[in-house]
């Protein structure tokens, strides 16, 4: 079963797309007011904004919430990782990915992004796609299963610019978490744009943006 979404139409003619992946305990509807400020400058952009199902989860007590996939610790966000789960979500974006391309618009227009565990997942799904996509955006993200993730990182996924943005006062995913994703990226040759906004918690603001629509204005002209 596909994933429901919204969908921000473009309000001229339709030659590029943003999948927008939001965070625990969120819904797309959280980042339509986002789509609808990026759109006012991009009309030729349609934003499409997936829900996640709910599931338990295990830092919040086992409570349903949407969520991509289980998160048991933010203090080892990088240890016990439902992969499991990733896998199941990574496979319903990319139906979305694929129904974009099925609909016109190739992967060279299509930019995936995401907030938190959206950003996670926008690495996850991104680095490991045959894809060559016009771009990565993540927002107050990081990398998930790091070695096994960079270990099936794709040839196709090195050619595609990476957006990332982090707040240093980020209370929920460490600024030095995003600090470490970035520095790990750059590393392995990946070209990133990396963004730290001072004061900043879990979060967006406008400056990030404002540098987030810079940067699709960039790569989906």
């Amino acid at each position: 079963m596909g994933l429901n979404k919204l969908v921000v139409r473009a309000t001229s003619a339709h030659t590029a797309t943003v999948i927008f992946i939001h965070g625990l305990g969120d819904s797309g509807a959280g980042w339509q007011p986002v789509a609808q400020i990026l759109s006012r400058t991009l009309p030729h952009v349609k934003f499409v904004l997936p829900h996640a199902p709910e599931q338990p989860v295990t830092l919040n007590g086992g409570f349903r919430m949407p969520s991509w996939y289980d998160i048991r610790s933010l203090d080892k966000i990088a240890s016990n990782e439902d992969e499991d789960g990733m896998n199941v979500s990574m496979r319903k974006i990319n139906e979305l990915i694929r129904e974009e391309i099925d609909s016109g618009i190739p992967a060279n227009r299509i930019v995936l992004g995401g907030f938190s565990q959206g950003g996670a997942m926008t690495l996850f799904t991104g680095l490991q796609s045959e894809m060559r996509l016009a771009g990565l955006a993540v927002l107050s993200g990081y990398m998930p299963v790091r070695e096994r993730l960079i270990a099936r990182a794709t040839d196709a996924s090195k050619q595609v610019p990476i957006f990332h943005g982090h707040g240093t006062a980020d209370e929920v995913v460490l600024y030095q978490y995003g600090e470490m994703t970035s520095n790990l990226l750059q590393q392995k040759g990946y070209n990133v744009d990396f963004h730290s906004y001072n004061h900043m918690g879990h979060a967006t603001c406008n400056e990030e943006l404002r540098d987030l629509q810079q940067f699709l204005a960039k790569h989906i002209p």
